[in-house]
């Protein structure tokens, strides 16, 4: 039977590197973003068709679902189709976050602009939380996978810096943590997929083609969610905050399209 994938989150980014790479596996992606040729809120290049019409070129079936996904009612008619059209749904990337919504400059926390917390947390965790809290009966009918994307990173005091963007990342991984204690005794796993540095449209647009040695193509952290679904013993990672770059070394996949030395 057809895998089917819903990527929140998928005009551009990490979102689309995962629609695209699910698409080379030949499933049906449902892919989310606001971002739509009807409603462009960005300079950036992408839209939700873009990626749809990419993952179908792949060799996939992508499916364009222009959404904001701070609208409820939009999300559940979301997972209401998916279970008209498909009967259940093996894999949800929740990626959806509006993070670049302002620039983002590190600081003290009473120096930070506080619509930062609709922009990373109410969207980039709540987000996350609502579309599982909707996928989770079409994920329990195939034992399905859940994959919060989020950055974790034990050596700083504060995550980039950022009240609010540390927050949000904390508040992922705890999530992915919840979900798995909640999810496992349905045979369904859920986990935090925490990328690199990765060359985003975002990223290239502030600093530039000229990227540092290490930077990951948008692709990688889409191979590592392929990499996971396939695993017959995903169970052991549930709940876990996972760097691409470890389960590239555990699952022996390459990024072709990135820039690592050695």
């Amino acid at each position: 039977m057809e895998r089917t994938a819903v990527v929140t989150g998928g005009a551009r980014g990490v979102g689309r590197g995962v629609a695209l790479v699910l698409g080379e596996a030949g499933m049906t992606v449902y892919v989310t973003d606001k971002e739509s040729r009807a409603r462009r809120t960005s300079e950036l290049p992408g839209t939700v068709e873009d990626t749809a019409e990419q993952v179908t070129a792949r060799g996939g079936r992508g499916i364009a679902v222009p959404l904001d996904h701070a609208d409820d009612q939009a999300v559940a008619a979301l997972f209401e189709r998916v279970r008209a059209e498909q009967g259940g749904l093996d894999l949800l990337v929740a990626n959806a976050c509006d993070g670049n919504a302002l620039p983002f400059a590190n600081g003290p926390f009473w120096t930070l602009p506080l619509d930062h917390w609709h922009n990373m947390v109410h969207i980039g965790v709540r987000s996350h939380l609502v579309a599982a809290w909707h996928a989770a009966p079409l994920l329990i009918e195939r034992g399905g996978l859940v994959v919060l994307t989020g950055y974790a990173d034990t050596d700083s005091e504060v995550i980039g810096g950022h009240v609010f963007y540390d927050l949000a990342m904390t508040s992922v991984s705890r999530l992915a943590r919840t979900l798995a204690h909640d999810l496992r005794p349905h045979g369904v796993t859920a986990l935090a997929l925490s990328p690199g540095f990765t060359r985003t449209e975002a990223i290239v647009a502030a600093i530039g083609d000229e990227m540092p040695p290490g930077s990951d193509s948008v692709e990688f952290p889409g191979r590592a969610v392929l990499a996971l679904l396939q695993d017959p013993e995903v169970g052991r990672h549930a709940g876990g905050t996972l760097p691409v770059a470890d389960l590239a070394g555990e699952y022996g996949f390459t990024d072709p399209g990135g820039n690592r030395v050695g």
